[in-house]
């Protein structure tokens, strides 16, 4: 599928692309948007920790990939893009941490099992909701990827192209033009009122989701303490030795 180009006036000023930025960002709270990245902070104290994430997200995807592949609803056969797929890369990262037989070894957490019933469950009864999943889920991987694969890469001392591969979109050069022409086919899409509404409902109850997987990570406030202080140490170290 082809994304248009960036045009002057950003479709995020408008439609469904202006109601979900606006309707999910309202409705969060600060506690809420605290513990996302207190949350993702605790993720990357540990590789166990991580691995965990990474797991959780692993069978996330797998519904989700899932249900959009069995899927017939127009919203979700026109916002489903190949470069945003993130499955197989899952599947790199779940071996590397796990080993090859992880399908046999590695089962869904409470949290993961939530999430994923409500994925199956909307697939079934509601499919244009997936529409929420994936903008939750597929433009904020995009949108903080590479910073946050960055992040976990130095404070788990990981080397490049290993353990990360989620983070990583390497069939998307240009993803401000991408996400602006996700953002134009989203506003183009044949909804009623009622259902744009419903999505940004679901958009705020991912949210939620992902939270909840936070909150089953390993560690507490002082091992995110000690990320946080060793990710701004190794920040200033680079500083420096890039003024030498």
């Amino acid at each position: 599928m082809e994304i248009s180009t960036v045009q002057k006036t950003s479709a995020r000023s408008e439609g469904l692309a202006l109601a979900l930025d606006d309707g999910t960002r309202k409705s969060h709270s600060v506690a809420e948007n605290t513990q996302f990245v207190t949350g993702f902070f605790k993720g990357i104290s540990t590789k166990s920790s991580f691995s965990q994430l990474v797991a959780s997200l692993y069978f996330v995807y797998d519904a989700m990939e899932t249900a959009f592949d069995t899927a017939s609803d127009p919203s979700v056969k026109a916002l489903d893009f190949p470069e945003l797929r993130r499955l197989e890369t899952l599947e790199q990262d779940m071996v590397y941490y796990f080993g090859a037989d992880f399908k046999a070894t590695v089962q869904p957490s409470s949290a993961t099992k939530q999430y994923v019933d409500r994925i199956k469950e909307i697939s079934q009864t509601s499919p244009h909701l997936l529409v929420a999943h994936m903008y939750t889920r597929y433009l904020g991987d995009l949108f903080g990827g590479q910073m946050m694969g960055g992040m976990a890469r130095t404070s788990l001392k990981l080397q490049p192209g290993f353990g990360t591969r989620f983070y990583e979109f390497d069939d998307i050069k240009n993803t401000k033009a991408f996400i602006e022409g996700w953002y134009t086919k989203l506003n183009q899409l044949e909804l009623t009122e009622a259902q744009e509404q419903a999505i940004v409902d679901e958009g705020n109850l991912v949210f939620t989701y992902n939270i909840d997987l936070f909150n089953e990570l390993e560690g507490g406030k002082r091992m995110v303490f000690k990320t946080v202080f060793k990710l701004f140490k190794d920040a200033l170290k680079s500083k420096f030795r890039g003024k030498k």
